[in-house]
């Protein structure tokens, strides 16, 4: 278990990396006995960090919501993270690449909730009747942890994932709004394409067979330290496309059908 002092660096170090764009080394390295308690206990500390540099929680992102993602990191659960003001990018909006180091792109539903969703019985129903609307969303991922050690050539895990904020970086809103009544939620697809190039293309039922059922596992993870998913936040429900890399230069767009396009360029 870590120290409260070793929570701190680490939160340190992350905000460091931030700053310089530069990668540090994986924490599960310098801490072995990192676990799940610990890894959210160092992405609380660089979280409240921030607020105390003057930003303003908006929401929280869910991830890692797919079987394969799940398989290949040997978890069984999700993984989350904090949504900050200074995330939010409008649609068709120019992304300052240079505030990041190794952007990925990922396509979601995000839900904006009207009242306030508390575990720990949160279901699919009370995500629903707690929804004001869902709308297309992309993702925009960092790491601040290098994804492989250059020495040991050991590769990241997922308690370094929910450490880095759960790779979050920005969040980009666009589409149609819809009521979550208003459609089979399962069936709303998205074609991504990078470049004018069809680059991935992925069902909103790959989330956990259907995202209001990510937002259900958050509200009951919060409130297993007395948190809540409060009225007015933006909670993005997990990807149903592998994560795309995103480099200077390059254009995204996402069409969503009869849910309308989301988009945004790398400037």
């Amino acid at each position: 278990m870590l120290t409260g002092r070793e929570i701190v660096a680490a939160a340190g170090r992350l905000a460091e990396a931030e700053r310089t764009r530069k990668q540090i080394r994986m924490l599960s390295l310098d801490h072995p006995g990192l676990d799940m308690t610990g890894a959210y206990a160092i992405q609380k500390a660089w979280m409240d960090l921030k607020l105390t540099q003057g930003r303003k929680v908006r929401g929280h992102k869910i991830g890692l919501t797919s079987k394969a993602m799940q398989s290949a990191l040997n978890i069984d659960m999700p993984d989350s993270g904090v949504l900050l003001d200074d995330m939010f990018f409008q649609d068709a909006s120019d992304i300052p690449t240079d505030r990041f180091i190794a952007t990925r792109i990922e396509a979601e539903l995000a839900f904006v909730l009207k009242s306030r969703l508390a575990g720990p019985d949160c279901t699919l129903f009370d995500v629903i009747n707690a929804t004001e609307y869902v709308t297309p969303a992309l993702e925009i991922l960092d790491t601040r942890i290098l994804r492989v050690d250059p020495q040991t050539k050991v590769t990241r895990t997922v308690f370094d994932t929910i450490a880095d904020n759960a790779a979050n970086a920005g969040i980009v809103l666009g589409g149609r709004p819809f009521r979550p009544m208003d459609a089979d939620m399962r069936w709303i697809g998205a074609i991504v394409f990078k470049n004018a190039q069809v680059e991935e293309t992925g069902l909103a039922a790959g989330v956990l067979n259907h995202p209001a059922l990510g937002i259900a596992w958050l509200a009951n993870r919060l409130a297993e330290h007395g948190g809540a998913l409060e009225a007015g936040q933006t909670v993005l429900a997990g990807s149903f496309i592998r994560p795309i890399e995103a480099r200077k230069g390059d254009t995204f767009h996402a069409d969503y059908g009869p849910w309308g396009t989301v988009s945004c360029h790398f400037a």
